[in-house]
């Protein structure tokens, strides 16, 4: 292995609301401008990680831009006619801090399973990056028939294809690490590997394409996450976690309500310009569940799933005696709900382990989403655990295509201030008995949201949409967390500001 000197954009991760200017032309994920075949002008490609002007590039997002320079020390390349032809001829156990390793794309997927333990820092921070074909194909790393380096010695090898955290060879604690622009697959009870001993294994239900057992400042952009147990998993030991601009879908366990796209218990974790899709077929976990303090879900399209989003309550101390457990940041994003045999709630929150001193008992601030529900029978946006539990929901729009009757508020529980949402006429509080209390002011009730393309899912407001400059300004207190992007087709995003006289509810501006 020969080092080379790499320059790219500084890698850091800002956790929670704050966000950048979102404007940066400087791509934190750009490192190969000067191999670069592809166009240099290209504004349409998502998967395009070597071009400088690509707005459309799901791994531009504004809270990981930043115009400092740091310098690799290291870069490692593998892939077709390369020194390294193989994921698993890399170092995994001795990377260093400032490495940069290369994954091209080929035809037939990598089969290799690796574990990543590197004490980086955010001047040097240790990058796993795909590099996609000309066509934007994402290099594929698979859990079927994978071989773990016989040098890589960790534990909970069925647990996942790529593992953030503990290894048998080091004590180091793994921090600002990146994965990017790969295609991560095939971690369940279908698939087995070769662990580090030589064995045959099969990996377990629960298991992950991607799982972070312990680590700091890590973050997963770009990616493809499928085929598994869990897409994303992520334990108590994993704190400020970032998940930007990722396709995660296509996971589950048939007749499992415990297997998710993502299930994360974390200290502080930002989901951003991701998309979630459905779950596979007979699969009966949520998109996104999760246990952690300081979430924020922002800007993301998530679609299907036995419920869209679940808040739920974490069995750990340090997490649910926390300040940052009580507040609950849900804005911006696209909740989609199919017409199939799954939970008629939108989202969840407060806990699930009937220890109610555990559950989250705060503030869920839920805003300028669109919620679509498909569903025939009955739709709830919110169901709230207890009324210890409060919810700020402003500035929604809240369509169902049965008719209004059928879309309920709450299911029974909490504390809900509805303000100036679109809802469909005839809505309910609750379709049974209303134990909480919602208090309804300045919403906007209609037949048609007036969406620009429903069938062509076009969920922005056209011109003469009823609900256009119906929404509220932000309160002081989310100063932190700014209505200054919207989600765009898919796994990106772009600036948005008030176009009219008040800002529109829903999660786009009118054009």
């Amino acid at each position: 292995m020969t080092p080379r000197i790499c320059i790219i954009l500084a890698f850091f991760i800002l956790i929670g609301c704050d966000d950048g200017s979102g404007n940066s032309a400087n791509n934190v994920n750009n490192t190969n401008s000067t191999n670069n075949t592809n166009n240099s002008n290209s504004t349409n490609n998502t998967n395009n990680t070597n071009n400088t002007n690509n707005a459309n590039n799901a791994n531009n997002t504004s809270s990981t831009n930043n115009t400092n320079n740091v310098i690799f020390q290291t870069t490692i390349e593998v892939g077709p006619g390369l020194a390294l032809t193989d994921p698993c001829q890399v170092s995994w156990e001795s990377l260093t801090p400032s490495t940069l390793v290369l994954i091209h794309h080929r035809e037939e997927p990598y089969r290799c399973k690796f574990a990543l333990a590197t004490a980086a820092t955010e001047s040097s921070p240790l990058v796993v990056r795909g590099i996609p074909s000309d066509t934007g194909q994402l290099p594929v790393i698979t859990g079927e028939d994978a071989v773990t380096p016989l040098a890589l010695d960790y534990w909970n090898e069925v647990r996942s294809v790529i593992k953030v955290g503990g290894v048998s060879h080091s004590t180091d604690f793994a921090s600002y690490i990146a994965i990017e622009n790969l295609e991560i697959r095939s971690a369940r009870p279908a698939y087995s590997f070769t662990d580090d001993s030589g064995s045959t294994q099969t990996f377990s239900e629960n298991a992950a394409a991607v799982h972070v057992e312990e680590g700091d400042h890590i973050t997963i952009r770009g990616c493809t996450l499928t085929d598994s147990g869990n897409g994303f998993f992520a334990g108590s030991g994993a704190s400020n976690l970032l998940l930007a601009g990722n396709h995660i879908h296509g996971n589950g366990i048939e007749g499992s309500m415990y297997e998710h796209n993502n299930y994360t218990e974390a200290d502080h974790i930002t989901f951003e310009y991701n998309r979630f899709g459905p779950l596979r077929d007979g699969c009966l976990g949520n998109n996104l569940k999760d246990r952690s303090t300081g979430t924020v879900i922002r800007f993301n399209w998530i679609e299907a799933g036995n419920r869209t989003i679940d808040l739920v309550d974490s069995d750990y101390e340090a997490f649910y005696g926390s300040d940052a457990y009580r507040e609950t940041h849900v804005y911006g994003n696209i909740l989609i709900k199919h017409d199939v045999e799954e939970n008629g709630q939108v989202l969840h929150y407060g806990g699930d382990s009937g220890d109610t001193d555990r559950y989250r008992k705060g503030t869920l601030w839920f805003y300028n989403n669109t919620v679509v529900s498909y569903r025939s029978g009955n739709t709830t946006l919110l169901g709230i655990s207890t009324n210890d539990e409060t919810v700020e929901c402003f500035n929604n729009v809240l369509y169902n295509t049965a008719g209004g009757t059928y879309m309920a508020i709450s299911d029974g529980a909490g504390v809900i201030a509805l303000e100036n949402n679109w809802l469909p006429e005839g809505w309910r509080e609750v379709h049974g008995t209303n134990n909480g209390v919602i208090t309804p002011a300045d919403n906007i009730e209609g037949t048609d949201p007036g969406f620009t393309d429903f069938d062509g899912v076009d969920y922005t407001l056209g011109s003469s949409a009823q609900a256009v400059d119906g929404g509220r300004d932000l309160d002081a207190s989310l100063s932190s967390c700014p209505l200054n992007r919207q989600y765009h087709l898919h796994q990106s995003s772009v600036a948005r500001s008030v176009s009219g006289t008040a800002i529109d509810p829903g999660a786009f501006e009118r054009p």
